[in-house]
């Protein structure tokens, strides 16, 4: 159920706001933004309908649509933004946990490259950090 129409913006807007991600989110809410350290990530809905996605990263930040988002049986929510400066839409896998944060299950490219799978930095084997809602 993949929504790019302005027609679904509306049900795109409703999949992100019924899910719990609109807001920023950053895994030290208290730090600030860092590239290294974490980067404050912020999801919001313009008086347009259109769905956005923030990244702040203390030296550079940008901004870019998010095109469809979709929950699968089990909570996790599929994102797919797309990223003009890299030419590319990413699509990304987020869970929340009972506690109310949230983690990246995957992160992969338009081609399937991965970045981070099964909760795990595919460079490092590390697991990826929980985030906080920050507002």
């Amino acid at each position: 159920m993949a929504l790019t129409s302005p027609a679904g913006a509306e049900t795109l807007a409703a999949t992100v706001e019924q899910w719990g991600l609109l807001g920023s989110w950053a895994v030290d809410c208290a730090a600030r933004p860092d590239r290294d350290k974490g980067a404050l990530l912020t999801y919001e809905i313009r008086k347009d309908g259109r769905v956005m996605y923030r990244r702040e990263f203390g030296d550079a930040r940008d901004e870019n649509e998010v095109v469809s988002a979709t929950v699968n049986a089990e909570g996790l929510l599929n994102v797919m933004v797309y990223f003009p400066s890299l030419h590319q839409a990413r699509e990304f896998g987020l869970l929340l946990a009972k506690d109310g944060s949230m983690r990246a299950i995957y992160n992969r490219s338009e081609r399937g490259a991965y970045t981070i799978r099964d909760g795990k930095y595919v460079a490092t084997g590390a697991p990826t950090p929980a985030q906080q809602r920050c507002d």
